[in-house]
């Protein structure tokens, strides 16, 4: 509701003002009197007045001064002028201090009303400009949560991106770190007293830990958490500019982490394990520091750890028997085969590795490497094509349902080649679904609209596809080019109208995109052996 002010140092010019506009009428709400500047900006400070409507000569400060000092304070206010004097420089200063309205004494009602009536209108427009704008911002802020867990994904992952694209969706994301900064990374889990909550539930207790983590670390670090592809949090944090890397002292990380366990503990009613990484170059090396921690939390759950230093877990591991799993992280990676669909390519990488690791002694936690590494690759390709990771396996990924998996080399590449057969025929399935959906589409574009702007390029920019691409795509599926389709529709319209409207046959003509009568003729004859004319009266024939 508007609220306005009106301030003049001769009383009966407000009083008469309150009592005589209809101020209601024009979804006013509140009038408030003022009888000198001073007055009107105490009143200023206790009530939100939307518009204010001043005399210029006033004593101890006049109606322009008084509009500085409001533009000063509350730039939102509307001000608006009444003065008995129409010398020209009061007018340039009012529109220098962007008054709205510059009225001379005595006012007549209707030009008051219309005065002000257009500074409420232009109020509201301002709001709903501001209400559109909080939406959008709302929702982009929504969005980027969105892109930022994609992002904060692909990295964990292991997916390569340039710097300059890094840096770029870095600084449009709002996020930090930035390339080149030291960081560390948390890896947390939620402990057995969420254990009985909804997936939802879940959620919303890790997003709570993340900014319960931000809280306590952005003072001396930039943090950013996010849900990670597996059963867990990742937290990156990263050293501010110029701080160095020993903030990253083991220490200090401890005691973050124990306040951190102790306020998620006081907050949330349940515990958390965390995992600490060395600190590393962002983002370098990242993908390695989270397989690391997957495995550190491995461990960590089987040594009922709450608080584990990735250092630890690393020196004290046996050296490994066998270098075949380095086959997994050898080019074309296994995430490069899977995402360009190279299956044959990927189950040899994978047969490569267990047959290597056949007849090898290895631990458990080097079982566990294998594994991550080879869902890293599916975790990814399933994230990136927006499928279901609970539709190919519902239990398979999760460590926590199925610890089997890793008793031995012959069992973990048993279920390495379901894997990759379930992946392969989902994402066929998918590919398949997605082409179909496409042709629906064209199919429903083409039907809505004949005219003169249809063809296989306006089709194409109208599904967001190269009119090359969609020609062979819209072939392969139908077996008809796509011209040929828009064709053979507007021909079915032409015989359609030729027998149920009195159209003339140029109005046909044009109305289903051709220019040429002749050549709308003779398209129409190569379909039916004969021309609209004759269609129409098949005695023109004889």
């Amino acid at each position: 509701m508007i609220e306005v002010l009106l301030v003049d140092d001769e009383s009966y010019v407000t009083e008469s003002l309150a009592k005589t506009i209809p101020w209601q009428e024009l979804g006013v709400h509140k009038v408030y009197q003022a009888c000198s500047p001073a007055e009107a900006l105490q009143l200023l400070e206790e009530q939100p007045v939307d518009i204010m409507v001043t005399d210029i000569r006033m004593p101890e400060m006049d109606g322009l001064q008084l509009i500085e000092r409001v533009r000063e304070r509350w730039p939102h206010i509307r001000s608006m002028l009444l003065t008995g004097y129409s010398d020209f420089d009061y007018a340039k200063k009012a529109i220098q201090l962007k008054a709205v309205d510059y009225l001379l004494k005595p006012v007549h009602d209707e030009a008051f009303i219309q005065s002000i009536a257009h500074s409420i209108d232009a109020l509201k427009d301002e709001w709903d400009k501001a209400e559109r704008y909080h939406q959008l911002l709302y929702a982009m802020k929504s969005d980027y949560s969105v892109l930022r867990q994609n992002m904060m994904h692909e990295l964990l992952l292991g997916r390569h991106m340039s710097d300059l694209t890094l840096a770029d969706k870095l600084e449009q994301y709002e996020v930090r770190p930035r390339i080149g900064e030291s960081a560390v990374l948390l890896a947390v889990q939620l402990g057995k007293s969420f254990a009985a909550m909804d997936h939802p539930s879940v959620s919303l207790m890790e997003y709570a830990v993340g900014n319960i983590a931000e809280e306590l670390f952005s003072p001396m670090y930039n943090v950013w958490h996010s849900k990670a592809p597996h059963d867990c949090l990742a937290i990156i944090v990263s050293a501010r500019e110029g701080s160095g890397t020993a903030i990253f002292r083991r220490e200090r990380l401890q005691q973050l982490c124990l306040e951190l366990q102790q306020k998620v503990g006081d907050y949330l009613k349940g515990e958390i394990s965390i995992v600490i990484s060395e600190w590393f170059t962002f983002p370098q090396g990242l993908a390695g520091i989270y397989r690391n921690a997957l495995m550190a939390m491995y461990r960590q759950k089987r040594e009922d750890a709450a608080l584990l230093f990735i250092e630890d877990m690393l020196l004290a591991r046996t050296p490994v028997s066998s270098k075949a799993v380095e086959e997994l992280y050898r080019l074309p990676t296994l995430i490069h085969l899977l995402e360009s669909g190279q299956w044959d390519a990927a189950r040899l990488k994978i047969r490569a590795v267990f047959s290597g690791l056949a007849g090898t002694t290895l631990t458990r936690e080097e079982l566990y490497e294998a594994f991550l590494a080879i869902t890293n690759g599916v975790l990814y390709v399933v994230h990136k094509q927006g499928l279901d990771m609970g539709r190919i396996d519902p239990d398979g990924m999760n460590m926590l349902l199925d610890r089997s998996l890793i008793d031995s080399p012959d069992k973990l590449g048993n279920w390495a080649d379901r894997m990759l057969d379930k992946l392969e025929a989902e994402l066929t399935q998918h590919e398949s679904a997605g082409k179909r959906h496409i042709i629906k589409q064209v199919q429903e574009l083409v039907m809505s609209d004949l005219g003169a702007d249809t063809s296989v390029k306006t089709i194409a920019d109208r599904v967001f596809l190269h009119p090359v691409y969609l020609s062979k795509l819209y072939k392969s599926e139908t077996g008809e080019s796509l011209g040929d389709y828009i064709i053979r529709r507007r021909m079915e319209r032409a015989v359609y109208m030729l027998k149920s409207t009195n159209k003339r046959i140029y109005e046909i003509t044009t109305e289903l995109g051709y220019q040429n009568p002749q050549y709308f003729s003779k398209i129409f004859k190569k379909h039916y052996g004969v021309t609209p004319g004759e269609f129409r009266d098949p005695q023109q024939s004889t």
